[in-house]
């Protein structure tokens, strides 16, 4: 049951996306006064976003797969279990 609790908390910890940060920065950035164009800033910011929601979705992934082999462990170790009785 403890084992299981990290990974109940990790996809609440990657599922929500922190917009107001993002129009802050975008903010900050324009007002910087910085030699980068805001729009080459912007268009990366998009793409780490992009490869962020892969890799959030991958992650999931993960944790959904490695969730359904433990309780398939958990039922062969039931099975075992019933077996040597």
């Amino acid at each position: 049951s403890t084992a299981n609790a990290p990974e109940d908390d990790a996809p609440n910890r990657y599922s929500r996306t922190d917009r107001t940060a993002y129009s802050r920065y975008s903010r900050d950035a324009n007002s910087s006064g910085s030699s980068i164009p805001s729009n080459t800033l912007e268009k990366r910011i998009e793409e780490l976003e992009r490869e962020l929601a892969k890799e959030r979705q991958e992650n999931a992934r993960l944790m959904k797969m490695t969730q359904d082999k433990e309780e398939l462990i958990g039922k062969l170790k039931e099975e075992i279990d019933l077996l040597n009785r």
